[in-house]
């Protein structure tokens, strides 16, 4: 086996910054619920998940070898492909984290993975059995899967907790949701962190310092832990608000329901290995529990827009992948040119974020969605109540006739 090169130390080191973004990228999707429903206070919350992230990082390496060994063909892969990959996807997890979109971080990896190899070495390089069977069909069937479990549990849980002391059973409800979310959070830390750790693995088989076929060693399971976890610590609020309260309104009982879904999925995936999008699990059991509360709505808007995101995701971080092992193809320099883009880049969308800061001193502030097209027609066609001006006019309306009120001799204009 040959040392480790320059060019493979940068990727790793790309890789864990990656790493680095996936963590607080994806820290709502195990705390914006328990954040949002005041179970724990923020700064809390995301030290107990950065823990759990960690731990959940040495559980499996069944989604590693998923990346590793089975999406694309090593023998076709060189050191400066992972390296164009990796800038696809940390580019897509900087920019849907500046607009707070909760896209998946799993499929961001994937769609720079593909997109750099497709350049590099042609489509066939690509296992299309594997993105069919263990990436494309799980994120369409994640999100609805844990969104039905989660509308169901829902219910019931209102059903059976009909007659129970309100203030008993929503403390009882938060100590559920702070277990539920730990639950997640090591989910995610055996799901997500392991993507990483196939990356570098892959990385080194292409550089000749791993034999083809290993599995990740532990400095390399050490490493991508320890990222995620220092990621996940420093919270990505922006898309906690969006998670918490810009796609409905939970209260403790519908945040237990939803992390519990959502941590069954990510973890019955984890162990067919299957790399899951833990983003599209928790915002499918989030929707979930929002219907299934009597009287909960989803608001819609929101969830186009983090649709719309998801379905760009594969095909954005590819495009950008493709491009940066275009450039690299030229040598040192377009190596070199691309992580100078690469840092540019994101040091750009670190300032515009400071335009408007969210942090955990107001991570639970809401901004109220416009009124959609129904809403508006309702209004339009709704009475006025008494005392409404109507063309300049303010119009009296008598109130309702009851024993002891006079009759009204009439209605003043």
């Amino acid at each position: 086996m040959e040392g480790i090169s320059l060019i493979l130390a940068i990727v790793v080191v790309t890789a864990l910054a990656f790493d680095f973004t996936n963590g607080f990228h994806d820290t709502a999707n195990a705390m914006a619920t328990t954040i949002s429903t005041g179970a724990l206070r923020p700064k809390v919350a995301v030290a107990m998940s950065a823990v759990l992230n960690l731990v959940g990082a040495f559980l499996s390496v069944e989604v590693a070898n998923t990346i590793s060994k089975g999406l694309v063909d090593e023998s076709g892969i060189r050191p400066e492909v992972i390296f164009a990959a990796l800038v696809g996807a940390i580019l897509w997890n900087l920019l849907t984290w500046l607009v707070g979109l909760p896209s998946s971080s799993s499929h961001a990896l994937m769609g720079g993975l593909i997109g750099a190899t497709v350049a590099s070495a042609g489509v066939g390089a690509v296992h299309g059995d594997v993105l069919v069977t263990k990436v494309l069909i799980p994120a369409i069937a994640a999100p609805l899967v844990a969104g039905i479990a989660a509308m169901i549990a829902t219910r019931l849980t209102y059903t059976l907790g009909r007659k129970a002391d309100g203030k008993a059973a929503a403390k009882g409800y938060r100590a559920g949701q702070i277990a539920s979310a730990g639950l997640v959070s090591l989910a995610h830390g055996t799901n997500d962190a392991q993507k990483t750790m196939g990356i570098i693995t892959l990385a080194l088989v292409a550089g000749g310092t791993l034999a083809p076929d290993s599995d990740p060693p532990m400095w390399v399971i050490l490493s991508a832990g320890v990222a995620i976890a220092l990621g996940t610590y420093l919270g990505g609020w922006r898309i906690i608000r969006t998670m918490g309260k810009g796609l409905t309104d939970l209260q403790p009982q519908q945040g237990f329901a939803a992390q519990t879904s959502a941590a069954t999925v990510i973890l019955a995936s984890t162990h067919l290995g299957f790399s899951l999008s833990t983003t599209h699990s928790v915002s499918g059991a989030v929707m979930g529990a929002g219907l299934g509360r009597k009287g909960g709505v989803v608001r819609w808007s929101t969830a186009t827009r983090m649709f719309v995101a998801w379905g760009l995701t594969l095909p954005a971080a590819a495009l950008v992948g493709a491009i940066a092992e275009w450039v690299t193809g030229f040598g040192a320099w377009g190596t070199a040119l691309v992580a100078v883009f690469l840092v540019g880049s994101s040091a750009a969308i670190w300032k515009i974020s400071r335009r408007e800061v969210v942090d955990h001193t107001n991570v639970n502030d809401t901004t109220e969605e416009p009124a959609g097209v129904v809403t508006t027609a309702m209004a339009a066609v709704t009475p006025p109540p008494a005392g409404t001006p109507v063309d300049g006019l303010a119009v009296t309306i008598p109130a309702q006739k009851t024993a002891s009120e006079p009759t009204p001799s009439q209605t003043s204009v």
